[in-house]
């Protein structure tokens, strides 16, 4: 392991303890590469304080690699991590790693984050944005080559990432959280999290990313629609966005796999574990998705929510009686 590396666990695994100079500089060989490797750590955004004590990192960190990598208990999600400081979009550094690379040596490994986004983007084309280093946004690269047995079916794959979210800050910060149609994560009505599923073609396999962001220290204020938390002022105190990071990896890592089996006993869960966060049965809500025919317009719907299907999507049933199934990747509640 890299000195660096090295020196950023031991501080890490001692929140708000000082570490004697003494033990670093062992620990790296002499006290030559201890500051060397205190230089890169600052480099990297890490704040070091020295006192007569020791060094302490302070905490929060910023989003770090190594520490995100390090033993995740994943099957294949999340082995490879890359964390930029600023990006245009997450989910675009994804797509252009995928257009890159020559072939799925990496399935479903490589996460990228970023501390501020230009152009980041949510659902239905609206924008995400985000002040520098105070939210955690991240995408996740996975291939879906066709030999697969089991494709990864879209209309699932959406629900279960906004589960792996919810399930992740439950995990991380100890709240229950709540899910709207189709993966808006919410508490108290407020939206906390959104979760954006996208395609491209990347010449003979179909590349899907999955970007998500979390309001960790500030909430935006242009949501359309609907007011949004942050897990700041929820908890009344910070949150460690690479343990948040990490929780909702190991979630999301287990669904992928559960939906890679392609059986309906792990369909069932899904079905199960999404409407027990969400109140949506027989509400009565208002819903917009795309016009018949048309690919540019849309409609609005009223109707009560009689079903939620994970391979079909949710069935809204008219005040007409008749019923209608939206889709998850083009539809969403009207606030």
């Amino acid at each position: 392991m890299h000195t660096t590396s090295r020196i950023l666990e031991v501080l890490y695994d001692r929140p708000g303890q000082f570490v004697w100079l003494d033990e670093l500089s062992a620990l790296a060989g002499g006290q030559a590469p201890l500051w060397s490797a205190a230089e890169e750590l600052g480099r990297r955004g890490h704040r070091l304080e020295r006192s007569a004590q020791g060094l302490r990192l302070l905490r929060p960190t910023v989003l770090d690699a190594h520490l995100a990598e390090r033993l995740l208990p994943v099957r294949s999600l999340g082995r490879h991590v890359i964390c930029f400081e600023q990006v245009g979009s997450t989910n675009d550094v994804c797509f252009d790693a995928a257009a890159r690379s020559r072939g799925p040596a990496r399935r479903e490994s490589l996460v990228v984050t970023a501390e501020f986004q230009r152009a980041g983007r949510g659902r239905l084309g609206r924008k995400w944005s985000s002040p520098p280093g105070a939210n955690l946004l991240a995408s996740v690269l996975l291939d879906d080559p066709p030999d697969q047995p089991s494709p990864l079916n879209l209309e699932a794959l959406t629900l279960a990432c906004g589960l792996a979210v919810a399930e992740g800050i439950e995990q991380a910060e100890g709240i229950r959280v709540e899910l709207d149609w189709p993966n808006d994560v919410v508490l108290e009505g407020r939206k906390l999290a959104g979760v954006l599923v996208e395609t491209r073609a990347v010449g003979r396999l179909r590349r899907v990313v999955v970007g998500f962001g979390v309001n960790v220290a500030v909430a935006p204020a242009d949501l359309p629609g609907r007011p949004a938390a942050c897990l700041a002022d929820l908890l009344g105190r910070p949150t460690e966005r690479v343990e948040l990071l990490r929780s909702i990896l190991v979630a999301m890592d287990y669904w992928l796999w559960e939906l890679r089996q392609g059986r309906a006993p792990e369909l069932q869960a899904l079905r199960k574990e999404w409407l027990s966060r969400c109140g949506m049965h027989n509400r009565r809500i208002r819903a917009q998705c795309p016009s018949p025919g048309k690919t540019k317009t849309t409609q609005q719907l009223t109707g009560r929510v009689v079903d939620v299907d994970p391979l079909v999507g949710l069935t809204l049933e008219l005040d007409t009686g008749q019923r209608v199934t939206l889709s998850a990747a083009t539809s969403s509640i009207v606030h």
